[in-house]
C-alpha cells in the first residue's frame, strides 16, 4: 500500500489528509513505536503481520530485556510460547506480579542461557524450584526472589550456589525469619531487604524471630556499596533485622556508600547498631544516607557522619531543623550539586534556623529554602509533606516562588497549606482574576447558580484569566513534573502501608481551607503526570477542577484521592466520573 491523499468535503470546503502507511516508516522510528508494545503481543501477534514486521520484532533492542511487571492480561501459555521463541536472547527478564504464572511456564526461564538479570517477585518459588532455575543460569548478575515459609537453603545444588556467590545484586522480600540466599552471595555489592513478617502465623500462632547462625549461613557484606532494608510494622521485621545488622557490625563494608532503613515507627537502638553507627562514622563516607527517627533524634550522630557527593538523603519525621540540614549536610551552604533527592516528611522544624518551641501556625524562615535551592539546584525528588509550612503574608518570598527555580523537578510532595496564596481572601474576590461567581441566580427554571462555589476555567479564554496565583505560576514553571503529592498537613491515612496506624483525626490546617478547585486546577497544566495524590483538601467542593486535570493530563496512571471537600459531605463524585471518562491511561484508583 503506498501513500496516498483522500478528500473529505464538510461544510461546503474540501480538507486533505495524506495517510501513509506505516511499514513505510524507517526502520529507527518502528523500532521505537514497537519498543511500548508487550513483548508477548510482539512475538505471537505483530511479528506474524508481514515480513518487515517479522524481523524488527526480533531486533536485538527489543528481545533482549523482556517486561512482564504486572502485565495482567498476559496468559500463561502466551508466557511459555514466548520464552520458547525468544528465550536463547534474553539478557533481562522481569516477571514480578505475576503471580499466575504456572511451575511449567517458570522452569522454561532457563532456556534464558544469556540471561544477566531475573526479577521474580511476588512469584510463587520453592527452594528446589529456585535451585533448578539457577544452576543454568550461569550468567546470572541480578536477582529479585521472595523467601517464604519452608524455605531451605540446604536443598540448593552446588551448581545453584556457585551461580549466586557471582551476584552483584540481591533483592529479597522476606515472609518467614530466614536470611534467604544471603550467605550464599559472597560478593554482593547491592542488597535490598523488603521485611514482610506476620507476627502470628494463620493459625493464630505467634512467629519467632530467632534465625539459625553458623558459620555456614552468615551474611557476607565485603564488598557491600549499598545497604537498603524496608520493614513492615510488627515486631518480627524489627528483630530480623537486627540479626542482619548484627553481621554487619562486626565490619563495616570500606566500600559502603549507601546506608538506608526504612522502618514504621519507632525501632530502639542495641549494642550492635551502635558499633555499626560508630564504625560507620569513622571508615565510611556516605552518598546516600536514612535512618530510623529514633535513631537520629536528640543524638550528635548527624555531626559524626561523613558523605561524599550525596545524592540521597531522607529524615522522614526526624527532629532536624533546617539549620542542622544546611550547616553539616550541605557544608554550610555551599556547593551540594549532587544531590537528587530529599526526603524531610514531617519534620515541623525544617525551615527553622534551630529547633524552638515552634507552634504549627508560624511562618517558616524562607531564607532556609533558598540556600538549600542555591546549594542543591539539581534535586529531582522533594518532599516537604506532613508538616506545616506557612509562608509570611508580609515579609519575603512564597514557598511556591522559591520552589519554581528546580527545573530539575520530577516528584514533589507538599502540604496543602504550604501552596495557599498569602492574598487575603478579600484582596482575591475583588481581583479581576478571582473565580468566584457574581451572577445574581435566574428567575424561573433556568440553570442554578451556587454563589460562592469555585470553578475551573473551562474554556482557553477562561484559562487566560485564571488566577495568577502562587501554585498556578509554580505548576507551570515545573511543566515536567511527573508525580504530585498534595496532602493536608494533619492527614494519617486510616491503612497506612508503612506506617503505624494512627486511630485519632485532626480537623484540617485553618490555611488549607483557601485551597479550592480554582487553585487545584493548575495541575492540569502539568500534562506529562503521572502520578496524583490529593488528601484532606477541605476547600474542595464540588470538584471541578478534577474534569480539568483528567482532559488535560492524559499520562495519568495512578489516582490516589482521600478526605476531599468537608467531613462527611462527598459532593465530587459526578465530577469524578467525568474524569475518568479522559484517564485512558490510568492503572491505580484509589
Amino acid at each position: 500500500m503506498s501513500n496516498c491523499t483522500a478528500e473529505v468535503q464538510s461544510g461546503g470546503e474540501t480538507e486533505r489528509f495524506f495517510t501513509i502507511n506505516p511499514t513505510e516508516l524507517s526502520d529507527e522510528i518502528l523500532l521505537h513505536i514497537l519498543s511500548y508494545v508487550p513483548s508477548t503481543d510482539l512475538i505471537l501477534n505483530v511479528k506474524k503481520t508481514c515480513r518487515k514486521f517479522a524481523g524488527l520484532c526480533l531486533d536485538k533492542s527489543l528481545t533482549q530485556k523482556v517486561n512482564l511487571h504486572k502485565v495482567y492480561q498476559v496468559k500463561d501459555e502466551e508466557v511459555k510460547q514466548m520464552l520458547k521463541e525468544i528465550g536463547k536472547e534474553i539478557c533481562e527478564l522481569d516477571i514480578s506480579g505475576c503471580y499466575w504464572l504456572s511451575s511449567p511456564t517458570v522452569d522454561l526461564i532457563t532456556r534464558c542461557r544469556r540471561l544477566v538479570r531475573l526479577d521474580m517477585s511476588g512469584c510463587s518459588l520453592t527452594s528446589l524450584r529456585l535451585s533448578h532455575l539457577l544452576s543454568n543460569l550461569v550468567n546470572l548478575r541480578s536477582l529479585a526472589i521472595d523467601v517464604s515459609s519452608g524455605f531451605d537453603a540446604g536443598q540448593l545444588s552446588s551448581e545453584c550456589k556457585a551461580t549466586l556467590s557471582r551476584l552483584r545484586e540481591l533483592k529479597q522480600t522476606i515472609f518467614s525469619p530466614s536470611y534467604g540466599v544471603v550467605p550464599c552471595c559472597t560478593s554482593l555489592e547491592k542488597l535490598l531487604l523488603f521485611f514482610e513478617v506476620l507476627d502470628r502465623t494463620r493459625e493464630g500462632m505467634l512467629m519467632s524471630g530467632q534465625l539459625m547462625v553458623g558459620e555456614s549461613n552468615i551474611p557476607h557484606y565485603q564488598n557491600l556499596r549499598l545497604f537498603y532494608a524496608r520493614l513492615a510494622p510488627g515486631y518480627i521485621n524489627e528483630e530480623v533485622v537486627r540479626l542482619y545488622l548484627a553481621v554487619l557490625s562486626d565490619r563495616t563494608p570500606e566500600n559502603l556508600r549507601a546506608f538506608l532503613i526504612s522502618v514504621p515507627g519507632i525501632l530502639p537502638e542495641s549494642r550492635a547498631t551502635i558499633n555499626l553507627l560508630h564504625s560507620m562514622a569513622k571508615n565510611v563516607a556516605l552518598e546516600a544516607f536514612q535512618l530510623p527517627k529514633s535513631w537520629l533524634n536528640g543524638t550528635s550522630l548527624l555531626q559524626q557522619m561523613n558523605f561524599s557527593n550525596p545524592s540521597y538523603f531522607s529524615f522522614s519525621r526526624c527532629m532536624i531543623s533546617g539549620g542542622q540540614l544546611t550547616q553539616r549536610i550541605i557544608n554550610g551552604g555551599k556547593d551540594c550539586k549532587s544531590l537528587v533527592s530529599l526526603n524531610v516528611r514531617g519534620c515541623p522544624f525544617f525551615f527553622s534556623s534551630d529547633i524552638p518551641l515552634r507552634k504549627p501556625e508560624d511562618d517558616i524562615d524562607i531564607t532556609i529554602l533558598k540556600t538549600l535551592i542555591t546549594a542543591c539546584p539539581n534535586l529531582t525528588h522533594l518532599n516537604f509533606s506532613s508538616a506545616h509550612h506557612h509562608s509570611s503574608e508580609s515579609k519575603g518570598k512564597h514557598l511556591c516562588e522559591i520552589l519554581a527555580k528546580l527545573q530539575h523537578l520530577r516528584s514533589l510532595s507538599l502540604p496543602v497549606c504550604s501552596i495557599a496564596d498569602t492574598v487575603t481572601t478579600t484582596e482575591k474576590s475583588n481581583s479581576p482574576g478571582a473565580s468566584y461567581s457574581s451572577n445574581p441566580a435566574p428567575l424561573g427554571f433556568g440553570k442554578k447558580v451556587r454563589i460562592g462555589v469555585q470553578t475551573y476555567p473551562r474554556t482557553q479564554n477562561d484559562q487566560d484569566n485564571a488566577p495568577t496565583s502562587v501554585f498556578w505560576r509554580l505548576l507551570k514553571q515545573l511543566s515536567l513534573l511527573e508525580h504530585l503529592e498534595l496532602i493536608g498537613s494533619n492527614f494519617y491515612s486510616v491503612m497506612p502501608r508503612n506506617d503505624p496506624a494512627i486511630r485519632n483525626t485532626y480537623p484540617p490546617c485553618k490555611r488549607s481551607h483557601s485551597v479550592g478547585d480554582a487553585e487545584l486546577a493548575a495541575v492540569s497544566q502539568v500534562v506529562f503526570l503521572q502520578s496524583l495524590t490529593l488528601a484532606q483538601l477541605p476547600g474542595i467542593l464540588l470538584g471541578s477542577s478534577l474534569v480539568s486535570i483528567g482532559m488535560k493530563c492524559q499520562q495519568l496512571h495512578s489516582l490516589s484521592l482521600a478526605n476531599l471537600g468537608m467531613m462527611g459531605k462527598v459532593v465530587y463524585i459526578s465530577s469524578l466520573c467525568e474524569m475518568l471518562k479522559h484517564c485512558r491511561h490510568l492503572r491505580d484508583l484509589r
